[in-house]
C-alpha cells in the first residue's frame, strides 16, 4: 500500500441551526450545517410549509383552499359490483 495518500482526520464538531452538536472524525476540522435528524421534518414527523415568495398564498387565491376537499358521493350512483 502506498503511504502518506490518506487525508488527515481531525475531531470534528458538527453545529446546527438548531442546537444540536454532533462529534465526528472528518477532514474538515469545523462544520456548520442548516438541518439536522433533530429538526428535519422527516424524522420528526412535523410538517412545515415554507411559503417561497409566497406560492402558497397565490395558490389558495387563485383555486380557494389550500386543504384538499374530501367529495362526497352522488345520490343515486351506483357501485360497480365486483368480480
Amino acid at each position: 500500500m502506498k503511504e502518506n495518500i490518506h487525508p488527515v482526520n481531525h475531531e470534528t464538531t458538527i453545529t446546527c441551526t438548531c442546537g444540536a452538536v454532533y462529534d465526528v472524525l472528518s477532514t474538515s476540522k469545523a462544520i456548520k450545517i442548516g438541518i439536522c435528524a433533530a429538526c428535519h421534518p422527516f424524522f420528526t414527523g412535523e410538517q412545515r410549509f415554507i411559503d417561497t415568495a409566497g406560492r402558497v398564498d397565490k395558490f389558495a387565491q387563485r383555486y380557494g383552499s389550500v386543504r384538499a376537499r374530501r367529495v362526497a358521493p352522488k345520490v343515486g350512483a351506483e357501485v360497480p359490483a365486483e368480480a
